[in-house]
């Protein structure tokens, strides 16, 4: 899995024999430099884009293979052991229902060359049978939510901030009413304007957001965007949350210190995931939050803070570490096509009806 984020792929080898998938080994790689920056403009129209977004692609999964490879390493398996591997691929624009009422989105991948580089079937494509059959193609997490963490006790909610955050809100009591959808922005905004202010990745632990102080109007000016208010079914992506937008938003806010700007960023993401909870699932008992929002301490904080009814705690302490959630996720959404069943949810998404997600690259 390499998400919004666009820090770089997480992989992990599942065994789905006994009642609950058990991951085997966990492995990641960063993206090189040169990869990452051409990733990230190419959210964005630009020039030879086509050429460009093909190199990309090849590229990108060149980076799979070799995750593939350490998994393999790890857990001293030949490449025949492994019935597939799910590679959802990087998006680039993600654009459901608009211009002409279907829309598209579109990751960037070459599964193709993916099965010729790995000797192993290859998933891919799982987002674009769901944005056919009218709806978001996103998220696609909350069945996995479900089959994982569906038997804690109570109302629960799954919170994963990776670039974009979205929520699975879970009810022991009426498993059918699983629902989920994109919050807002998660790391995305942070880590941008983190690093052009201070040259890091990110905000390690979320001390420098920790040490400033949320700008009230300014925080409110980001929350008047329409996307908030909006009820699900809905997804985002860079497409609107980008650095573009939020120096727009800055727009009247220049006396506004950096280190303000990235603790009322934390704030937004905070906020707005929050705001989620309440609205929707406002008897919630338990917020389980997994991506690498979950690292940011100071986030976790602010969440415990504006959820005083939920227990805040991130995922490792309920069976899965953070940072394997998302691509466990894939790896159950890839069985699921090659089982044939089902993955998506009509509730989630929007779409007429659930269906089998993805397409087989034979190896």
């Amino acid at each position: 899995m390499s998400g919004t984020s666009l820090d770089g792929v997480d992989g992990v080898l599942v065994d789905f024999a006994g009642r609950s998938p058990r991951v085997l080994a966990h492995s990641s790689a960063v993206f090189p430099p040169a990869l990452q920056q051409e990733l990230l403009q190419l959210n964005t129209s630009g020039p030879d884009e086509l050429h460009r977004a093909a190199l990309a692609a090849n590229a990108l999964v060149r980076v799979y293979a070799d995750v593939v490879a350490q998994l393999l390493t790890a857990c001293q398996l030949d490449a025949r052991a492994v019935r597939a591997v799910g590679a959802h691929g990087q998006t680039v624009r993600h654009r459901p229902q608009l211009f002409d009422g279907t829309g598209y989105t579109l990751q960037l991948n070459q599964p193709a060359l993916l099965a010729e580089l790995t000797g192993i079937d290859v998933v891919a494509d799982f987002r674009s049978r769901d944005v056919a059959a009218g709806g978001q193609g996103a998220p696609l997490v909350p069945p996995f939510h479900k089959a994982f963490f569906g038997h804690l006790p109570g109302r629960t909610a799954v919170l994963n901030i990776g670039g974009i955050s979205n929520i699975t809100l879970l009810d022991a009591a009426q498993p059918d009413s699983v629902t989920g959808f994109d919050c807002g922005p998660g790391n995305a905004l942070m880590d941008a304007w983190c690093t052009a202010h201070t040259g890091a990745a990110y905000d390690d632990a979320g001390a420098w957001a920790a040490g400033g102080v949320v700008h009230g109007a300014l925080l409110q000016c980001l929350l008047d965007e329409p996307f908030f208010a909006q009820a699900p079914p809905k997804s985002t992506g860079r497409d609107l949350f980008n650095p573009p937008w939020l120096e727009r938003k800055l727009t009247g806010f220049a006396a506004t210190s950096a280190q303000d700007v990235q603790a009322t960023l934390t704030e937004l993401t905070a906020l707005g995931c929050a705001h989620c909870i309440r609205r929707y699932a406002p008897d919630c008992q338990r917020l389980v939050v997994c991506g690498g929002g979950a690292l940011n301490l100071h986030l976790m904080v602010r969440l415990q803070a504006l959820l005083p009814i939920c227990t805040v705690s991130d995922s490792g302490q309920v069976g899965l570490p953070p940072l394997q959630v998302e691509a466990t996720a894939f790896a159950w959404l890839a069985r699921q096509c090659v089982e044939r069943k089902t993955a998506s949810l009509k509730r989630v998404t929007g779409a007429v009806g659930a269906r089998i997600l993805g397409a087989i690259y034979p190896a």
